[in-house]
Formats: C-alpha cells, structure tokens, sequence
C-alpha cells in the first residue's frame, strides 16, 4: 500500500460529489464514497502540506467509535474494506484502503453538535468576555483548560469553506433545526461524549471537547461523517494535565500553536509548514490512535 501523503484524490470514473476541508466524497448513485485525505484545516484553512498517514488515522479512530456507540445511536457506516466496496472501486484499492467508507446517504444536519467537557478554544474566549459559553453561565474564576461542572452542548453553525463556523445556543438550533431534532441531537451528543470521555480516561486521554455531525435519513437521525477524531476533538493526556493553559495535546492543537506563534491572520493562503511541525502532528495523531484503539495503523 502507498504511504505517500495523499492531498487530493482522483478516482477517474467515479462521480466527485464535493470536497471538504478534508474528505473527498464521490456519488455512487444508492450510496456515498467518503475518502479521508491527509489534508489539514487549521482556523477553517485549508494548509499547503499534507500530513502523512493523517487519514488512515481519522478513519480507524472514527471506525472504532462508530462501533463503540452503535447503541447509543445508529450511523451511516456500510463497508470500510475495499475488498468489500463496488466492484468500480476495486482498481483503486491502494489509494482507498485504510482511508475510506461506504455510507449511506443522509441528508447532514445544518448545525454542528459541539460537546464541551473542559473550558478550551473558543468556549475559553467566550468565557473570558462574558463569564459565559454559548448561553451557559458558568462560575467565576475559572480557568483556561478547567473542567466544565458538566459537560454542554454547544452548537455551532455551518461555514462555507474558507468561512468561519459560528457559535450558537440552543435556542438558535432549535430555531434552524426545529426544536424536537435539536433536542435530540443534543441528548444523542452528551451521550455519545459521555461514554466516550469515560472510555479515553482508562487509556490516559483526557477528550476536551468534540464535534459531531448528524443527519437524517427518511426521518431517522444518524451519527455521520468522522467521531472523536484528532479532527474534530481536543486529546490531552492525562499524565500531563495542568489547567491555566494550554495543554500538550494529541491532536491538531499542535498545528494552530505553531500558526498563532508566527502571527498567521487565519485567512487563505495558509503558510507552509515546517518538517518538524509536519512530522509532530503526524506523531500525535498516530499516538491517539494507539492509545484508544491499542493499535497503530497496518
């Protein structure tokens, strides 16, 4: 199999429905072919270099919780070996494998489901202006990286890419969602970090903060896209944990460290990354994966 990075995708043939941040998704009429690339997004930017590996890494950590939460909540998992995808997918195996899954098709929600265990990243620059995160008042005298009193759910909008996601409160979800679906996403959320926050703290991995995308399908509402990845979490470990500040982490915080250090303004084009960062990150996703799973990549 090919370890070099792969920053974009072409699979000649194949309906290419969109590309994200970083998935390339492909239309195959009754399903949806969702590759994980090795592109970055840091600040909503999507970054000139590749990280190697990153992909493989997102998919087996998001093929893990997937099953880990199946009786919290149905999702849009259905194949993730190639040998067992269409046979018009075959040819492209050694691009495919490791990174890719064969989903059902959902119509995604419009918000994103954003659950926070700990004050961190936006929710800590709320909290600084305002005492509050998304609606929550918290408690005075917090500090940067605290543990919440209990976990929020704090959504998000959804941004154009290049565009800023937007911080909203419930109330807000419930007025783009309708407020039956906003509710239930919301308590599926919490759920679904719950038992995973749990789980990641035998392993020595403190889980900040996450987030979710759902969708629908004929009514039904299903777990979609990545779960608890690098991506889309904040990993701290544990052994390490030391609140007013910034945490060692195992995921793309790392990444936006070395971006606020040299002043980058968060607007397209992102700069060049060094080798060591580029390297670092790669270290630090692979280490998640190890940890939760009690494997690295095959």
């Amino acid at each position: 199999m090919s370890t070099l990075p792969v920053h974009e995708t072409n699979l000649e043939g194949v309906a290419l429905k969109a590309r994200g941040k970083v998935r390339d998704i492909y239309d195959l009429g009754d399903h949806l072919l969702i590759v994980a690339t090795d592109r970055l997004s840091a600040f909503d930017v999507v970054l000139p270099d590749p990280i190697p590996d990153k992909g493989k890494v997102l998919t087996q950590i998001s093929l893990f919780w997937f099953q880990q939460m199946a009786d919290i909540t149905p999702n849009h998992l259905v194949a993730w070996e190639v040998a067992d995808f269409p046979q018009e997918l075959q040819k492209f195996g050694e691009v495919l494998e490791g990174r890719s899954m064969l989903v059902k098709k959902a119509q995604p929600l419009a918000i994103e489901a954003i659950v926070r265990g700990y004050l961190s990243g936006s929710g800590w620059k709320d909290y600084q202006a305002s005492g509050k995160v998304c609606g929550y008042s918290l408690p005075t005298g917090l500090r940067e990286s605290d543990k919440l009193p209990e976990p929020l759910f704090t959504p998000s909008t959804k941004a154009e890419l290049g565009e800023h996601d937007l911080n909203i409160d419930l109330a807000q979800a419930e007025k783009i969602v309708g407020a039956e679906l906003a509710q239930a996403v919301a308590q599926r959320a919490l759920a679904i970090y719950g038992r995973a926050r749990d789980f990641a703290a035998t392993k020595g991995i403190i889980i900040a903060d996450t987030k979710f995308e759902f969708g629908t399908i004929d009514g039904e509402l299903i777990l979609i896209d990545e779960v608890l990845t690098p991506d889309s979490s904040r990993f701290w470990p544990e052994d390490k944990y030391a609140p007013g500040q910034s945490q060692q982490s195992y995921d793309k915080q790392f990444v936006r460290d070395y971006l606020e250090s040299i002043g980058f303004d968060k607007k397209p084009p992102a700069p060049k990354l060094p080798a060591e960062v580029i390297e670092g990150t790669r270290q630090r996703y692979l280490e998640a994966l190890t940890r939760l799973t009690g494997h690295g990549l095959a």
